[in-house]
């Protein structure tokens, strides 16, 4: 039986204390965005960012590196040539990805820090088996590396920048996403911490827990902003479901449909 199959309460057990129970819903799917959110690394991107606009000849404005927050490897050069007036030729893009990619893989290498309540709330999910998958605009080369950190253990899949038509804020990563898990985007919720990929989730149909970081996110539609991940459960996760535009929709089929729900 498939993950989305399944009904109603589960049973969580932590590793330091007895099983709880649990009421998911119908949730299927939690999507992970991984910078600023899983993982303390934009800070690490600010120190790349902002060296790599020395080596073209400028400086980086706060606003300009806030803007770029949640953003593909594209979009980010195109605002940082912008930014220090250089000639965003092919060949000058194509060199400054190489110089970022490089540099940031050697912060990296030193071990990304994690937001707090991060690894409790991975496990969380992970113990009360509802699909998972990481789906962010860092590139693969780099995402492999920060999951060195991070644990691949805790995804069924994962979705990186360049493996999209699209990338954040366009839908596309969150409906790949969804498309590999085979699961409805509309019973999913992600967890974003920019305005970048609150609007990418919220595009695909998401539901979207916002835990921001260092860029603030404006409330809307289908959001539900929180202040980071410690003590996060599946109960709230399914509320953030409940709360979305549409979300009741779910819960009345549930309470008056005598028929199983269709598998993710």
């Amino acid at each position: 039986m498939s993950r989305g199959a399944k009904r109603g309460a589960l049973r969580q057990r932590s590793d330091s204390g007895p099983e709880i129970p649990t009421d998911r819903g119908d949730l299927v799917a939690v999507l992970w965005d991984m910078d600023g959110t899983l993982v303390d690394s934009e800070k690490l991107w600010d120190v790349s960012l902002g060296e790599l606009a020395g080596h073209l000849g400028g400086e980086l404005s706060d606003a300009t590196r806030a803007a770029m927050v949640g953003g593909a490897m594209d979009r980010t050069l195109v605002m940082m040539f912008d930014e220090v007036g250089a000639a965003p030729t092919p060949d000058a893009l194509a060199d400054a990805a190489r110089w970022l990619t490089e540099r940031t893989g050697q912060l990296f290498g030193d071990g990304l820090p994690w937001r707090p309540g991060a690894p409790e709330a991975l496990r969380t999910v992970r113990v009360a088996d509802l699909a998972t998958a990481l789906v962010t605009s860092t590139e693969r080369a780099l995402t492999e590396q920060a999951l060195d950190s991070i644990g691949r253990g805790y995804f069924d899949v994962v979705v990186c920048g360049d493996e999209v038509t699209a990338t954040k804020p366009a839908p596309q990563p969150y409906l790949r996403a969804a498309e590999l898990l085979g699961v409805d985007p509309r019973r999913c919720v992600a967890v974003e911490d920019s305005p970048t990929g609150a609007a990418a989730a919220a595009a695909a149909g998401c539901a979207v827990l916002v835990v921001p970081d260092d860029v603030a996110v404006a409330p809307g539609p289908g959001r539900v902003l929180r202040d980071g991940l410690v003590g996060l459960t599946v109960d709230e996760l399914a509320g953030v479901l409940r709360a979305a535009p549409g979300g009741d929709h779910w819960s009345r089929r549930s309470a008056h449909s005598a028929s199983p729900r269709p598998g993710r």
